[in-house]
């Protein structure tokens, strides 16, 4: 089960707890869109624990920043722990996939490879 929060508006020039604008919630998937440009997004994650996205590609480079917990990215058959406090960059157009053995918070920016 996923749900999406509304975007965030008015945030230009404000410090932010970026884990603490997305709240988990049993047995879901939780996103909030933080910023939509046609050249990429930035999206923050709560996956609850046993959650995941399957494997899929898409068109933009993304970078992958773990702001709670511990979070199993897939990348072309290559598993990756990536811990709190830790990143990733998945490559445009790479199958890729994310699952929780336990919850965890990411930040999403994904940028149009051109």
């Amino acid at each position: 089960m996923s749900s999406q929060k509304p975007i965030i508006s008015n945030l230009i020039g404000k410090a932010l707890n970026i884990a603490g604008l997305v709240d988990y919630q049993d047995g879901a998937v939780v996103s909030r869109i933080v910023l939509k440009k046609e050249a990429g997004n930035i999206t923050l994650f709560a996956f609850d624990k046993g959650q995941g996205l399957s494997e899929h590609t898409a068109p933009f480079d993304a970078s992958v920043f773990i702001t709670d917990g511990e979070a199993n990215v897939t990348i072309a058959d290559s598993v990756h722990k990536v811990k709190c406090g830790e990143m990733i960059i998945i490559p445009a157009n790479k199958p890729h996939a994310l699952h929780a053995a336990e919850r965890f918070k990411m930040l999403l920016v994904m940028i149009k490879s051109i």
